[in-house]
């Protein structure tokens, strides 16, 4: 009886350990067309924050994965590897971390855009964005809807937007903001 109880135990510990998560409320997309294939993407992370226990620690944990995996690192590259000169900052807007990313491709498959052929829409499936949870909230094309959830440009457009959500922040939410106006201090 004694054997099972460690597999629970060991179950419930690694839970608090990975229960700090880095997360934001929604993500904007802005790709914008130099070509019929190329052009830019800006990717816009709003309100970064921590959906951790609230403790210092885990949010200062955070806060380095933010910085040596998302901006110092190459998790944006390694989730776009056919784009090019790419480009990151962190920035503060209405009391939110923000973060923003922008890239240059050649290809619409680069960035995760497709186009069967010059009189087609642009079309891009909302449920291989990047990050796990996204879920559609807007943009400036026709969304499918559950059943297809592809997002429909017309072939004339030239810049396309999509805004998903990803997290609602609630009570146990702690906002990045404090955490990076101190590290931004100590430079």
């Amino acid at each position: 009886m004694r054997t099972k109880r460690l597999p629970v135990l060991l179950f419930i510990v690694l839970g608090f350990i990975v229960s700090s998560c880095l997360t934001c409320e929604k993500k904007e997309y802005i790709f914008e067309l130099s070509g019929p294939e190329s052009g830019k993407l800006t990717i816009r992370f709003i309100n970064i924050f921590s959906n951790s226990l609230d403790s210092a620690g885990e949010i200062q944990s955070d806060y380095d994965e933010l910085m040596n995996m998302w901006f110092a690192g190459e998790k944006i590259e390694r989730d776009y590897p056919m784009a090019r000169k790419f480009r990151k900052r962190l920035y503060e807007a209405n009391g939110q971390l923000c973060g923003e990313i922008s890239m240059e491709f050649s290809t619409l498959k680069s960035v995760r855009l497709y186009r069967y052929d010059l009189g087609s829409p642009y079309m891009i499936n909302t449920t291989t964005m990047p990050d796990d949870g996204e879920v559609f909230q807007s943009s400036n094309g026709e969304f499918g809807g559950d059943f297809m959830p592809v997002v429909f440009w017309r072939p004339e457009n030239k810049t396309l937007r999509l805004v998903t959500t990803i997290a609602k922040p609630d009570t146990s939410c702690v906002s990045l903001l404090d955490t990076w106006r101190a590290n931004t201090k100590k430079r």
